[in-house]
């Protein structure tokens, strides 16, 4: 087998999990068309969006 061409110190396999996790949620929440678009116009209602569109991917995976 080839030897990889990043060192091991540069590559946690763990961190790279956790941050494979995150950028799946964030693909998801794309899926609502209002947050991948930000059609809100304050922080705090897009916010509100974002804490909805969560609840919903949570609620449906359990």
């Amino acid at each position: 087998m080839a030897t990889a061409s990043v060192p091991d110190l540069l590559f946690d396999r763990q961190i790279y999990r956790q941050r494979n996790i995150v950028e799946r949620c964030f693909t998801r929440l794309k899926g609502f068309r209002g947050i991948a678009t930000r059609y809100e116009k304050t922080a705090t209602s897009y916010e509100a969006t974002v804490t909805l569109a969560s609840f919903l991917l949570w609620a449906r995976s359990v």
